[in-house]
């Protein structure tokens, strides 16, 4: 083989081998984010009057969710609700 052959392929197996790094610590990072199944609820008196359906939000994302402050008009109260 010619040093040319040799330098390509240790140039793509450096290559595969990062792009393949990248990917692992990708997925792993996000195994590892807080995550949470949160919802929109309205309240009018204490009482639940409507509710949306639950949706996954994690890192960044429930943390904003999380920091959404409760809306009240007159009797109806409508929060987000994280479990």
């Amino acid at each position: 083989m010619t040093r040319n052959k040799i330098k390509m392929k240790k140039k793509l197996l450096y290559a595969a081998g990062f792009i393949l790094i990248a990917i692992s610590v990708n997925a792993c990072s996000s195994l590892f984010q807080k995550c949470k199944f949160c919802k929109t609820v309205t309240y009018e008196n204490g009482s639940v009057i409507n509710q949306t359906t639950e949706t996954e939000y994690c890192g960044t994302d429930l943390i904003k969710k999380e920091a959404t402050p409760p809306i009240t008009v007159g009797a109806l109260t409508t929060k987000v609700e994280c479990r």
